[in-house]
């Protein structure tokens, strides 16, 4: 783990871990640097014989506002290879998170968009504010939300994952809830109080029957999230993003334009 980051706060209460995104000045939007530290530290953290819970949160009004836009810009003229590569960095660190042995509890405090709809998916308990929204708002870019829809279409099923990846609306907190994304939904002064109460129901239980159950529950559940099927969502974001329409759409971003297929809408 690397001893200077610049991405996320990781601190240690006893046997409770907290790792907490740190860019507030940007509603702590993924960049390349914060995969790397997030892989780093969660693959550290499964290691670790003496964990028994992790709690992933945020700092500032916003838990994840999806992609940065300086990194955005970086990668606009990237090549298919360049992006595979990028996205493919992405899915490994969505599966070392996934892949943590003790239960991982999400303190969802603001807008939740994009990558950030992918993490929080790959948490075993989702506590969120009741002001909070969520949205997968890839296709506003002209892209697909390819790497985190393993982990988002086993969290909320294919049926809302139909509607949610093709509008790229925004949904409440409550909504998130009746989806199965969010497991409780709390005033935002209760937010804390009510993740260090199931972090409380973790500590009571046996250590190693909690480590056993979670992972029982990834044996018996849906398709395995396999190497072949990482490799397939790397491949069809990368596809897209080399794409024209998905330049177009990135370049509208960045430039605050309107993209070229919403003049053609009806």
């Amino acid at each position: 783990m690397s001893p200077t980051m610049k991405q996320l706060q990781l601190t240690r209460e006893g046997a409770v871990a907290t790792v907490r995104l740190n860019r507030p000045e940007v509603r702590n939007a993924f960049h390349a640097d914060t995969i790397t530290e997030l892989t780093e530290v969660f693959a550290a953290l499964a290691e670790d014989a003496s964990l028994r819970a992790v709690v992933l949160a945020s700092s500032g009004t916003a838990f994840c506002a999806g992609a940065d836009l300086n990194w955005m810009r970086q990668t606009a003229d990237y090549s298919w290879v360049d992006n595979h590569r990028d996205a493919s960095r992405l899915a490994n660190m969505l599966w070392t998170l996934q892949r943590c042995p003790v239960p991982v509890i999400a303190e969802v405090q603001g807008d939740c968009h994009g990558g950030g709809v992918g993490l929080v998916s790959c948490c075993d308990v989702v506590v969120a504010a009741a002001s909070a929204q969520f949205c997968l708002s890839e296709a506003k870019l002209g892209l697909i939300p390819a790497t985190i829809s393993p982990y988002v279409i086993h969290a909320i099923g294919e049926r809302a994952a139909r509607r949610y990846f093709v509008t790229a609306e925004r949904f409440s907190a409550e909504r998130a809830q009746l989806l199965g994304l969010v497991h409780e939904v709390v005033a935002a002064d209760a937010l804390a109080s009510t993740v260090q109460g199931v972090v409380a129901q973790v500590l009571h239980n046996g250590p190693l029957a909690v480590r056993a159950c979670k992972q029982l529950v990834r044996d018996i559940g849906q398709t395995p999230i396999t190497h072949e099927l990482r490799d397939v969502t790397a491949r069809r974001i990368a596809d897209i993003r080399a794409s024209a329409e998905g330049k177009a759409g990135i370049g509208a971003f960045l430039s605050r334009s309107t993209p070229p297929w919403v003049q053609d809408t009806p």
